[in-house]
């Protein structure tokens, strides 16, 4: 009998952040064991989140394409959002399911529903998946989005095989960190570093990468990050390095408490905000919040703290927006 490969969704040469086996974060912390995931589901601290949360607005219907100068960003809920921009309709880390669980019957439950209906959608070009957790990489909609509107699909490496079972006949281009993929003349997309990790399972954790990814449009370029942890900024220092500066930044703001547990993975609304000035973000928006709970912070708190690091740094509240499911934001241009 044939052995199983040690890792079922990528085999490629050592690098920097690959050990022939598992991916990991240059000088940056692993995620907790599970004596450290016991004590933290044993603390008590986890706040309590309502069961429904209405929507603010309206769902929200988007324009078919959004050309010229124009950038608009739409909340459907947690990490997916659609960013509509030089005529390219862009879906992050699409999940319309109930829950992001492996299982229909237990995990994470969706307390608010999405902020655009699936079915009123406008043609979607692109979906970027950033990593493999079920919040961001969720097969039913993938499933959905490759019957209806056989999108490309941007990933970071060994994530392919589990998104080919959605979709068997899309076109995915798998990216390492630092690859550069051309979409159409004069907009590309580059996979960049994060601090993350990765699992489906209790038997893959990082076996399949993880990834920022910046696209460079003719109305300006956009840094977008799934999840990360702040990493001292690192990250943040060198994508300003490498591309100057950003129109906007799409940012996570939440599933951040407690911190001693969720620090290395996930960065708080502070550290946000420091993210957005070390990057050179003229606008930010914030996600990865309201809509699963993931962590013990409280449902409304990452929107509360993000306003208070935006007081403590003197920074106006519209140019970093965290938005609601259903919320669209025009990005202003840049001079």
């Amino acid at each position: 009998m044939a052995r199983k490969p040690a890792n079922p969704y990528y085999s490629g040469p050592i690098t920097d952040h690959f050990d022939g086996t598992r991916f990991f974060n240059p000088e940056g912390v692993e995620p907790g064991n599970l004596r450290d995931l016991w004590k933290w589901r044993t603390n008590g601290e986890r706040a309590r989140w309502p069961k429904r949360v209405e929507r603010l607005s309206q769902p929200a219907a988007p324009a078919e394409r959004i050309g010229g100068d124009g950038l608009r960003v739409t909340m459907i809920g947690h990490a997916s959002l659609l960013i509509q921009v030089a005529g390219l309709n862009i879906l992050t880390d699409p999940v319309w399911s109930k829950r992001a669980s492996p299982f229909s019957f237990a995990g994470p439950k969706r307390v608010i529903e999405p902020g655009i209906p699936f079915e009123a959608l406008p043609p979607i070009d692109l979906v970027i998946v950033t990593h493999n957790h079920y919040d961001h990489l969720d097969l039913q909609t993938l499933s959905r989005l490759g019957k209806r509107h056989a999108p490309r699909v941007v990933t970071p490496l060994g994530n392919d095989p589990l998104i080919r079972k959605a979709m068997p006949e899309a076109l995915i281009s798998v990216m390492d960190w630092g690859d550069c993929i051309a979409l159409s003349d004069g907009i590309t997309i580059d996979a960049e570093p994060c601090h993350h990790w990765s699992a489906r399972g209790v038997n893959d954790r990082r076996m399949a990468l993880w990834a920022a990814f910046v696209i460079s449009t003719p109305a300006g370029k956009i840094y977008h990050i799934g999840d990360t942890g702040f990493h001292d900024g690192i990250n943040y220092k060198a994508a300003a390095a490498k591309h100057g500066t950003f129109r906007l930044a799409v940012l996570p703001i939440g599933a951040y408490e407690p911190r001693w547990f969720m620090k290395g993975q996930h960065q708080n609304p502070a550290e946000a905000v420091a993210g957005m000035r070390l990057c050179n973000a003229a606008y930010a928006v914030g996600h990865h919040f309201g809509t699963f709970q993931l962590t013990d912070e409280a449902i409304e708190a990452p929107v509360e703290h993000l306003s208070q690091a935006l007081t403590a740094e003197g920074m106006e509240p519209q140019r970093f927006r965290p938005l609601r499911a259903g919320e669209a934001f025009d990005v202003p241009p840049v001079p």
